[in-house]
């Protein structure tokens, strides 16, 4: 059986019976509908993506501002025990050597981590070890895991 080809109009164009008008337009709607789905979904994962590098450049910061905290001590190591403070976010006073870098440690932890970082460093915590000293950095990760507080904690040996 031979198959039935469309008819031609007079200018030789193919004259498309009226059931069938329009079915392109449609597969047009389709595939539009398609990629723009597509696109919000990339959309959602950079997004995504973007949360997570906030998150571990903070992580990041975090260990850099214990290790600075870590050297300042060491510097003064006579003065370990003066490092000692509750967790806080108020910058304290100066005075002392270790008063100055306390506050200068927590002003760099506010500049790099925000404001709502809480910070806090230990010496002597860890039990027949009298040089010991645990450094413990706190801030909010909301951006990045919805409303968890995240924190660092260091121990070392001055």
């Amino acid at each position: 059986m031979k198959a039935k080809t469309p008819a031609r109009e007079r200018d030789g164009a193919l004259r498309i019976p009226y059931r069938a008008r329009g079915v392109s337009l449609v597969e047009v709607l389709v595939s539009v509908v398609v990629l723009s789905i597509g696109l919000l979904g990339v959309a959602a994962m950079q997004s995504v993506a973007l949360r997570g590098g906030q998150s571990s450049l903070e992580s990041s910061q975090a260990v850099m501002q214990t290790t600075a905290i870590i050297e300042a001590m060491r510097a003064n190591s006579a003065a370990a025990a003066d490092y000692n403070m509750a967790m806080t976010c108020a910058v304290p006073g100066g005075g002392t050597l270790a008063q100055n870098d306390r506050r200068a440690w927590i002003a760099s932890l506010k500049a790099t981590l925000g404001s709502g970082n809480a910070d806090t460093t230990t010496c002597g915590a860890i039990a027949g070890c009298p040089a010991a000293c645990v450094i413990t950095v706190q801030w909010d990760d909301s951006r990045a895991r919805g409303g968890q507080t995240r924190s660092i904690v260091t121990g070392t040996r001055i």
